[in-house]
């Protein structure tokens, strides 16, 4: 009887075997059957700068004493801005995501001695007209 057991042990691992062959040629079968299809080429244009952010605004006076008096695009102003933070070493050493903010800078940023690079644009934005 020991030896009926160990054959009917063994009769099962064959069949999954084989069970498992079949789902892997299943799951091959429809990637070579599937239709590539091209895409229609697009046709390149010339990229158009967006008016907004080349209409130049003034800023108020926290913020012209770090880019200037004169008005420019809100690019340029964000430009000058870095360029500020860069030359003053502002930027946090550990998470240099975080602006640290001198005498200058806390006016532009409303009292606060740390924002972050995202908030420093929208506090920056509200400071041009």
């Amino acid at each position: 009887m020991a030896k009926k057991t160990t054959k009917k042990a063994a009769a099962p691992k064959k069949a999954t075997a084989k069970k498992a062959a079949p789902k892997a040629a299943k799951k091959a079968a429809p990637k070579a059957t599937t239709k590539k299809v091209a895409a229609a080429p697009k046709k390149k244009t010339a990229r158009k700068p967006n008016a907004a952010f080349m209409k130049p605004l003034n800023p108020s006076k926290e913020l012209a004493e770090i880019v200037g008096a004169s008005a420019l695009p809100r690019t340029e102003v964000m430009k000058k801005v870095w360029a500020y933070i860069k030359k003053n070493n502002l930027q946090d050493a550990k998470n240099r995501r975080a602006i640290n903010a001198d005498d200058k800078l806390k006016a532009v940023f409303g009292g606060k001695k740390q924002v972050t690079m995202f908030e420093m644009t929208k506090l920056v934005s509200n400071h041009l007209k």
